[in-house]
Parts: structure tokens; sequence; C-alpha cells
């Protein structure tokens, strides 16, 4: 491969790695011909792929890795073990060149708890839905083996592989076995324990590998209570490792279930601008994802998104020869599949599955953008202004927004500012400052309608192109005082909202309208981030301002007042007198012969002239 090939390759990578969650998940490398070749799992999938580009990586099988490498995907799941049990399904099914680890056919082991009489509990490989209930399956082997043994320590499960019945019981052919004399078995074969009482403690066992564990982790918190009041430290000590074992215990993953057999799984995310769609696809084959993958459609009219998913859900099956009989879908879909159902979970795994879904799609939409935007960063801008238009219902792209901004003390050196921004960017050279002039006192609502109006009046009078949006850093009020000044006074259509803050004075929602509305704009979103960023920057250019006014007239000496005499000749007289009262006092001879004949004529009869007004 060429170096300037392999140096674009590289670059390619590094802008997915560097737009990758900081999430867990499993990640997919592929070769030339779009072959997996390597498949992974990572607590934190950026920081784990980036490990394979750093320059300090020295391995040799990990270079000639990186150097097959042309494209990455990757799948974001809830936890760690969810990537484990990914990364072990995507092993099995593509088998990639460079993964050793797991193509022997091994799984993870479950749980199995029997539909025998008197149930057992045990741990297994295989999996036969006929033999009883199973959970799992468990990547962490060792917390596995933890439950197991808190379930057998508190309900003693049988162990024995014999069949127990009830007739068997009556005829008293059964005798107990050692777990009994060493209290690890109730001995439900000779009746010392009930039949009801078995199945009950199988009914708590199962609650506890669903996860439903606060009644054992109660009991177990309650037993080393009791231990450490006993002085039975070592006890105690062991009861305490169980219940924080507990406590960490996953019972059984998200992304694999026994109870869900063959399904499809389906989601649309918007890209915002009514362009794009991103459709997520999972497959679901005996319980364990094996394809993932998301599409971009393009919008051809104004289709809906149920119009999308029905054109989309055949094509993605026919791809991937699913005849999965059952789709899940995030809403009611009004059109039928041939030989398939549409299903939308309320709860459960199926649930989970479209959640995890969902937020596939939402980071392919993500990266995507974010390498568009990358390669063109006008994009950026332009999606933020559509965002926008769209939030607020704008008729027009909202290219130049103005936001106004008061600034005073009580009143005193009252100023504002108004900072104008275009295509979402600063521009800094059509930024103006305004002291309030008419208002006095301080009122906000007056001077704010004195600088609108100010503003307005003169890029009418000269013909400047007026905003697109104006944005006051303000609530209902400020909104209502503008549009008094635009609308009523000026006779302007200019769209106006409003950035309100909340209790903390901590800005919240955007308003906009007549009488104003909460704009469903979420907070930590893009473009939330970047009205509040044109609100901060309002706040410091009349804070800024403001602080310089106050500056200069606290400097503010009685030369200022002498006409004739500028700064130069203001700092020589100060550096030569040292202070005001010894230039009023001051000789003119002594005076010309440090800024001359002429400055000094006016010092002297500046000073003379308030000398007699003093006096009189």
């Amino acid at each position: 491969m060429k170096r300037e090939e392999n140096e674009k390759r590289l670059a390619y990578l590094k802008n997915i790695v560097l737009n990758m969650p900081d999430l867990p998940g499993s990640y997919q490398f592929y070769d030339k011909e779009h072959t997996i070749i390597y498949v992974g799992k990572a607590k934190n999938l950026k920081s784990r792929v980036s490990t394979y580009f750093h320059k300090e990586v020295d391995r040799f099988k990990t270079k000639v890795l990186v150097s097959k490498i042309f494209d990455i995907s990757y799948t974001i799941v809830n936890t760690e073990e969810d990537a484990l049990l990914l990364e072990n399904s995507l092993i099995k099914k593509y088998n990639p060149r460079y993964n050793v680890l797991l193509k022997d056919g091994k799984t993870y082991p479950s749980i199995c708890v029997t539909n025998e009489h008197f149930p057992r509990i045990f741990k297994t490989r295989t999996i036969n839905k006929k033999h009883g209930t199973y959970f799992g399956p468990y990547p962490n082997i060792s917390a596995m083996y933890n439950v197991l043994e808190i379930i057998k320590k508190v309900y003693k499960p049988r162990t024995c592989r014999q069949p127990i019945t009830p007739e068997g019981i009556r005829l008293k052919k059964y005798k107990p076995c050692l777990e009994y004399h060493i209290h690890n078995c109730e001995a439900c074969c000779i009746g010392k324990q009930s039949y009801e009482d078995y199945q009950e403690n199988i009914r708590q066992a199962k609650e506890i590998l669903k996860g439903n564990t606060r009644q054992l982790s109660d009991w177990l918190y309650k037993r080393m209570m009791e231990k450490a009041q006993e002085l039975k430290f070592e006890e105690a000590e062991s009861l305490k490792q169980r219940y924080i074992l507990l406590k960490e215990f996953v019972a059984k993953s998200e992304i694999v279930s026994y109870t869900i057999q063959d399904v499809d799984v389906f989601t649309i995310t918007d890209d915002g601008l009514k362009k794009n769609v991103f459709i997520n696809y999972i497959h679901v084959k005996n319980g364990t994802i094996n394809q993932s993958f998301t599409f971009e459609y393009k919008r051809k009219l104004d289709e809906t998104h149920e119009d999308l998913l029905i054109q989309a859900i055949p094509e993605i099956r026919e791809r991937f020869k699913s005849k999965a009989k059952e789709i899940i879908v995030p809403f009611e879909m009004e059109w039928n599949i041939k030989d398939a159902e549409f299903f939308v979970p309320q709860r459960g795994d199926k649930k989970h599955l479209l959640e995890l879904s969902e937020m596939n799609g939402k980071q392919y939409k993500f990266d995507r953008l974010k390498q568009a935007e990358k390669l063109n960063p006008e994009q950026k801008q332009t999606r933020l202004m559509k965002e926008l238009q769209l939030a607020l219902g704008l008729s027009k792209l909202p290219y130049q927004i103005e936001c106004f901004d008061n600034s005073n003390i009580s009143g005193t050196n009252a100023v504002a500012g108004c900072v104008v921004y275009k295509g979402m960017k600063p521009s800094r050279k059509d930024y103006r400052k305004y002291n309030i002039k008419t208002v006095v006192g301080p009122d906000d609502y007056a001077s704010m309608q004195e600088v609108v109006r100010r503003r307005y009046s003169r890029m009418i009078k000269e013909k400047s192109p007026l905003p697109d949006l104006i944005i006051t850093d303000g609530g209902k009020g400020q909104m209502e005082v503008v549009r008094e000044v635009v609308e009523d006074e000026l006779k302007l259509e200019i769209p106006i909202a409003g950035l309100a803050k909340n209790d903390r004075h901590r800005t919240n929602e955007l308003l906009y309208g007549f009488p104003p509305q909460v704009i469903g704009l979420k907070q930590d979103t893009e473009l939330f981030h970047v009205l509040t960023q044109i609100q901060d920057e309002v706040h410091r250019y009349a804070i800024s301002f403001h602080r310089d006014k106050r500056s200069k007239q606290a400097l503010h000496s009685e030369l200022d007042d002498i006409s004739g005499i500028g700064p130069k000749t203001q700092e020589t007289l100060l550096k030569a007198f040292k202070s005001i009262s010894n230039i009023k006092v001051a000789s003119y001879d002594k005076l010309a012969t440090i800024i001359g004949p002429s400055k000094a004529k006016i010092v002297s009869e500046y000073f003379a002239k308030k000398k007699g007004e003093t006096s009189k």
C-alpha cells in the first residue's frame, strides 16, 4: 500500500474512533473486502479502540491487525457483561481471522431450574427448554458460582439426580444422603420438608435469578448483624462478602434471553431536518443477537416514519434472509407483512431490545453528522439553523440572529449590548454598544425598548439588512417590550424568542410566540448549547462595556474638564506636580516651563476662574 493511501486510511479510521461514545459495547474491524477480521468488546468503546492506533503500540500482532483494518463498526450495549455476550455471539457467527479465544464453539454457562416434582438448580452449558427454566448466560463465572452458593446456603435445594416422587416418599424408597447430615439439604426425599415449602423456596430462588434480590439481601444483612453481635466475626465477614456480591450481581443479560427465540427489531431516528432517517435493525436468533446494522434512508416526499419503516422492513429482511415471525417496532403499524406480526413491547426483555436498537440508531446518526461536518464545517451551521427554524416554525432560515442585554448598577452607568450571529457564528464587526440616554434609574424594560428602537430605526434609515430572529436575554416580560417596539411602533415583522432562566439563574427554557410558549427543546442538545452561548456572549459583551464605563468614571479628574488639555498634558502635569492640589497653586512661570506658555495660560486661567467662583 502506498504511503499516501495508508495515511488516508488511518485518518478515516481515526475519525471514526474520535466520534465513538464512551459507552460499553462490541466493535468489529473489517478488511479491504469488508469481511469481519476481528471482534472485540469494551467497557469504554472510544478508549479501547483508540489504543489500536496509538504510536506507542509495539506488539507485532497488533500492528499486523491494524494494517489490515479498512473500516470499523460497533454496537452499544448497557453493561460490560452484555458486551462480553455480544462479542461471544458475533465471534461464533463470523469466525473472524484474528479472534482465537471463542472459536471453539463453547458458550457461557447458564443456570437451570428443572421441571421435576422437586426441582434441582445447577450450572449448564446445554439449553433444553423441555427440561426446565434457564437463567443467564453468565460471562462472569465467579459471580454465577457465588449466586449458586448463596441459593444453596439459603434455600438448600437438593443436589441428588434421582427422581423423587410423592409415591416414592410414601413408600419410603429413599434414604437421606450426606448433604442432609451436613445441613445442606432439608431431606424432602423422606418427607422432612413438605412439597409446598420446597416449591416456595424454589420460587424465591427464581426471583433471585431474575434479579429480584431485595429479600435475600435483607436476610443476609440481618444474619450478618446477628453474627457480629454474637462475636462470630469470621461468619459475619463471610456473610458480608456474599451480601456485597449479591448487590453487585446482575441476574441475567439484556442481550440474551431464552424467552426470545427468533425476532426482528426495527427502530427509526430522524436527522432533525426532515431529510434523512436512520433505521436500526437487530436480529435475535435462538435468544442471541447475531445482527445489528443501521441504514440511512433519504426522504423523497413527506413520508411519515411509518411509511419509511414499512418500505425498509421488507427490504432489510430480504437482505438478511430473516424468517422471524415477530417484528418488534416502536409504534403501532397499520400495515401488515406476510407471515409476520408487528409487536410494540411495553416492558420486559423485548422492551430492552427496542431501547437498545434506538440507542444504536441515535449513535449512528451522531457519527454520520460528525463525520460530514468535519469534512464540511458549514454543514453544521446549516443543520443548526434548520433545527432552529423547525423548532420555532419560522418561514425562513434564521441566518442573522441578534441578541440584546442590559447592564447597570442601580441605574448608574446604564448600558446595553447587541451581539450579531450570522450562520450560527459570531459576527463581531456587527456588535454594537449603547449608552442608555433617556431612562432614569434602574428600568430594564424601558432601557431595552430604547436600545431596540435606536437599533432598528437606524437600520431602517440606512436600509441595512434586518435580522431573521431577535433573541432576548430574558423571559416573557422582555419579549413583550421588544415586541411593542418592533411590531407596534416600527411595524416590522421580525420573529422574537426569549431565553428564560430558572430560580438558580440557569437558562432552562426557550420561549417563542405571543403569548410566549415553551418550546420543547432539550437542554442536552447541540442547538440549545449554541443558543445559551449566544446568551452568554451578549451578557459578557454588555458587562464588559459597563465595567469599562465605570472604570473611566472612577479615573475621571478635574483636569478632564479643562478644554484644550489632553491626556498627554494631564500625564505630564501629574508627573511633575504629583497632585491636582499642587497644580492649582503652581505659578504661571512654573507651569510654562513644564507644558509651554499657551497651555500654562489655559490651566492658570481655568483654576483662577474656579477660585473666583468659589470665593463668591
